[in-house]
């Protein structure tokens, strides 16, 4: 086992530090990270003696795995974990600023091109492919009916999921655009069932409650979110921490869109065979509707 600590810096989440680490904690340590990811980042914002306290461990095993992730001090990674806090809810405005203020003289193509490959390299370091795979072998089983919801922005992501995965296979529903129905569709959801979420900051109460209550119905729910981890992620069977710093006030999604769309094709080449003949049925309504029209004009 490697005792060598990383060295934190601004560009990395005290999540992604642990999760880069993971094959590095013993089994004591490893309790200590499950309860920090848990329910990141609040889990961390209590004393050193109440951490050591919930995970079952002694302050001393706390205090060897926060120095395998860099912090000689328990007082400088609650610094840390609050500094993260405080980006999640930062607003449209204060995001542009901050980065407005240090942007170097480049092109804006060059600085989001630049953007989009740290976020994605970042993001593939934190998901495993043994991860990545676990997702598509949920998604194949077709006796699980799939449930996807996202929310003010990322509702385009679950839009676009689900157009591509109700034609892999069958059984896929969106949830409705009217948060008032979500309850409705609450109650289509059965045990072992799966939910995709889409959450990221500043996280939505809506999404938050529908997860939970999903979770208590047996569905198993895989999360979209970011670096900093949305709330879901305490009820989330997989969870998919994708970098989305963005080069302006909005935050970016183009790395959510490649994710999804990497488990569009994985899902497709898995059930090839199903998803082929539902494609060429697909085709053959989008011909007959073209003929129709036609005969109408």
């Amino acid at each position: 086992m490697n005792d060598n600590p990383v060295t934190p810096d601004n560009s990395h989440t005290i999540a992604e530090l642990i999760r880069s680490q993971l094959n590095q904690f013993s089994p004591a340590e490893m309790k200590i990270v499950n309860h920090l990811l848990a329910n990141y980042p609040m889990s961390g914002m209590v004393s050193i003696t109440e951490l050591s306290e919930s995970c079952g461990v002694s302050t001393p095993t706390v205090m060897r795995t926060l120095k395998k992730i860099g912090y000689s001090s328990f007082t400088t990674f609650q610094k840390e974990l609050k500094d993260e806090l405080q980006q999640t809810l930062s607003d449209p405005i204060t995001k542009h600023d901050q980065w407005a203020a240090d942007a170097p003289e480049s092109h804006v193509l060059n600085k989001v091109a630049e953007t989009v490959t740290t976020n994605l390299r970042h993001s593939l370091n934190q998901i495993s492919h043994e991860q990545f795979d676990a997702i598509v072998d949920l998604l194949a089983k077709q006796e699980r009916a799939l449930h996807i919801v996202g929310g003010r922005i990322t509702s385009a992501f679950a839009r676009y999921l689900n157009t591509h995965l109700e034609v892999i296979r069958e059984n896929v529903h969106i949830f409705p655009e009217a948060v008032a129905l979500w309850p409705h569709h609450l109650l289509k959801i059965k045990k072992d069932d799966v939910l995709i979420v889409f959450d990221v900051r500043r996280y939505e109460q809506d999404l938050i409650t529908t997860s939970r209550l999903a979770n208590a119905r047996g569905a198993k729910i895989i999360l979209f979110t970011d670096q900093w981890l949305s709330p879901v992620a305490g009820y989330a069977d997989h969870t998919l921490p994708i970098r989305i710093e963005g080069k302006s006030g909005w935050d970016s999604g183009v790395v959510t869109l490649f994710f999804a769309e990497a488990l569009v094709v994985a899902l497709e080449e898995k059930l090839w065979s199903q998803t082929s003949e539902r494609m060429r049925e697909l085709e053959n309504m989008f011909d007959l509707t073209e003929r129709f029209k036609k005969r109408t004009e």
